[in-house]
C-alpha cells in the first residue's frame, strides 16, 4: 500500500478532503494537518492517508449498491419481487472482507503505536534528554535537568492581551500569536531524543503537539510517557487536549527547538531571571512564524 501508486492517490484524496498542509503554524480556516515535524509524524499521517482511500471507496461503494438497488429493484420495476433466503458466496464475501482490511489497518496501526510509545534501541540512556511535564489549572510546568544538582522548573503560562502582569503581556510585534504564546516556551535541544514524563498536579489535562502527531494525557498520580526527535530547529506549538475547567482554553504549549550549545545557553540565561532567558530566545529564534523542522 506504499508504494507510488497508492501514495500519489491517497496524498491526492488528503488534498481533496482536507488532509494535508503545508502550514507549519495553525491558520485561520485551516482544516487541514500541520506539515509533519518527526518521520514518526510523517509516517502517521500517511498511513491515515492510506486509510483515507478505503474508506472513501467503501462509503463510494456502498452508496452506489444502495443506489442500484433502489433504481433496480422498485415496485415500478420489479413488480413481483423475488423470494429467497440467503446467497452464501455474498455472505462469505461481506464477511471475509471487512476482516481483511481490518487486518491490513491493524498491521498499519499497531507498529506505528508501538514506535510512538517505545524509544528506539539506538537511543542510548546517557544522551537522552529527559524532561517532567505537569498540568496545572491552568497552566504547565517543565522540570529540566531532573535528578541532578542542576534541577529547575519553569512555568509556563499564555499571553493575554491587557494582561495585569507585564510578564504576560501578547506583544504581536515580536511575532506573539494569540491564544498559543506563552511567557516561559518549553525549550528542548535539536537532533536529541527527548523523553517526556507526564503528569498532573489536579485534574487531567492531555500534553498534545500536532506537528509531532503526538497527545498523552497528564493525569494526577500517574506518569505517562513520550519521546520525539527532531534534527532541525523550529518554534512548534500545541495545547491541552482535555477538557479541564473553565480556562481549558488557556493552556497553550510553545516549544522551543535549539541547536545544543543554545540550549544550554538558555539555562544559563534563565537561573539568572525568566526574562533574560525569554529575551535570548527572541533573539536566537523569533517566534514570527513557527519553522516546519524536518527530522531525517
Amino acid at each position: 500500500m506504499r508504494i507510488g501508486a497508492w501514495k500519489y492517490w491517497a496524498l491526492s484524496a488528503a488534498s481533496l478532503f482536507g488532509c494535508g498542509s503545508a502550514w507549519a503554524t495553525p491558520h485561520d480556516g485551516g482544516i487541514n494537518f500541520q506539515s509533519p515535524a518527526t518521520e514518526t509524524a510523517k509516517r502517521v499521517q500517511d498511513f491515515h492517508n492510506e486509510v483515507l482511500i478505503i474508506i472513501v471507496a467503501i462509503t463510494i461503494f456502498v452508496t452506489a449498491l444502495l443506489i442500484w438497488v433502489m433504481l433496480r429493484y422498485n415496485k415500478r420495476a420489479n413488480p413481483v419481487p423475488k423470494k429467497f433466503s440467503h446467497n452464501t458466496v455474498i455472505e462469505i464475501l461481506w464477511t471475509v472482507v471487512p476482516v481483511l482490511i481490518l487486518v491490513w489497518i491493524a498491521k498499519g496501526s499497531f507498529p506505528l503505536l508501538y514506535e510512538q510509545d517505545v524509544m528506539p534501541a539506538e537511543a542510548r540512556e546517557e544522551e537522552i534528554v529527559d524532561i517532567k511535564v505537569y498540568g496545572n489549572m491552568w497552566f504547565w510546568d517543565y522540570t529540566y535537568n531532573v535528578g541532578t544538582d542542576n534541577e529547575f522548573n519553569v512555568e509556563s503560562r499564555m499571553l493575554k492581551a491587557g494582561a495585569p502582569d507585564p510578564s504576560l503581556e501578547l506583544k504581536p510585534a515580536r511575532g506573539d500569536i494569540a491564544q498559543l504564546s506563552v511567557n516561559n516556551p518549553m525549550v528542548a535541544p535539536v537532533g536529541k531524543y527527548v523523553r517526556l514524563k507526564i503528569s498532573s498536579k489536579d485534574v487531567i489535562h492531555a500534553w498534545a503537539m500536532p506537528q509531532f502527531m503526538l497527545k498523552v494525557d497528564a493525569m494526577p498520580g500517574k506518569l505517562n510517557q513520550l519521546w520525539f526527535k527532531v534534527d532541525e530547529p523550529g518554534v512548534f506549538y500545541g495545547q491541552c487536549s482535555e477538557l479541564c475547567g473553565k480556562d481549558h482554553s488557556n493552556m497553550p504549549i510553545e516549544l522551543r527547538l535549539l541547536p545544543q550549545a543554545q540550549y544550554e545557553e538558555w539555562q544559563v540565561q534563565y537561573k539568572t531571571s525568566p526574562e533574560a532567558a525569554r529575551a535570548y530566545l527572541d533573539r536566537v529564534q523569533p517566534a514570527k512564524a513557527a519553522q516546519v523542522a524536518s527530522a531525517q
